[in-house]
């Protein structure tokens, strides 16, 4: 037997289609072979948007150059992962870390300032030389987890990335998903996440949910197109199962007209 086509027989919550703005999911490649990373694209590239090499592992890869160029085949934007510019500006090697990226085909960089202490002047500085050149993906948060976190320096920081150039802020959870974003147990920091998008609006934001938990809170909460960040590549399916209402966390996306004409007279 070959491939079936899509099938269509399930009424699910209206979903954006690729190439899209809103609804992104936002992958996190800790270091895959190119072959675990083609098998991943080749199982869910539609439901694919951004895929971040992260931390410095695309410095390391030999074969990043034949990875960036497997993601564009798919429509996936590959992007640099933050820590790798942070360490080079700290150098003060930024410029050629650009170029670098520039020369390997990455259309997307991550700009942070979660680990050296980059001032907020530096970091929307180096936004606005990237954007000249990259989609930008500037992160706002604190790596340490026992750092303050103040909803009006994330707002504020977030909208000065904006009109820096960023075209997307992302709110910083780690692979973890227990900082910034979030409290040591998991749970979202609900008065940062509701400044958030009182001040940024939820078209910009990505919010990075390594956990199938956080997933479903996001999608509970703001419906199917909230953009998320750092998913695992295992779990790409998944999530899209998620935010179509397909597993038991939101089901509810699909049984609400049920339960609504069961109970009605």
């Amino acid at each position: 037997m070959g491939n079936l086509s899509a099938p269509g027989f399930i009424d699910l919550p209206p979903r954006t289609a690729k190439p899209r703005s809103r609804g992104l999911t936002h992958v996190l490649d800790k270091g895959l072979t190119l072959p675990d990373a083609s098998a991943h694209v080749e199982a869910a590239a539609p439901y694919i948007d951004i895929w971040k090499l992260g931390w410095g592992t695309a410095y390391l890869d030999p074969a990043v150059c034949d990875k960036v160029n497997l993601l564009a085949t798919h429509a996936i934007l590959a992007c640099v992962g933050g820590t790798l510019l942070e360490i080079a500006w700290a150098q003060g090697k930024a410029a050629e870390c650009l170029a670098w990226a520039a020369d390997a085909g990455f259309p997307a960089v991550e700009v942070s300032n979660g680990v050296v202490g980059m001032p907020p002047l530096e970091k929307r500085r180096l936004i606005a030389a990237a954007a000249e050149r990259f989609t930008v993906l500037a992160e706002v948060g604190d790596k340490d987890p026992h750092a303050p976190v103040s909803p009006a320096r994330w707002s504020h920081e977030m909208l000065s990335d904006l009109e820096a150039g960023a075209t997307w802020v992302i709110a910083e959870g780690r692979e973890s998903g227990t900082v910034g974003l979030y409290g040591p147990d998991g749970a979202v920091r609900e008065p940062l996440f509701e400044a958030l998008v009182d001040a940024v609006g939820v078209a910009s934001l990505i919010f990075e949910a390594p956990r199938k938990d956080q997933q479903a809170w996001f999608i509970r909460t703001l419906g199917s197109n909230v953009s998320l960040g750092n998913v695992v590549p295992g779990d790409i399916l998944g999530l899209e199962a998620l935010r179509l209402g397909l597993r038991a966390d939101t089901a509810m996306l699909n049984l609400a007209d049920l339960d609504s004409a069961a109970s009605a007279p």
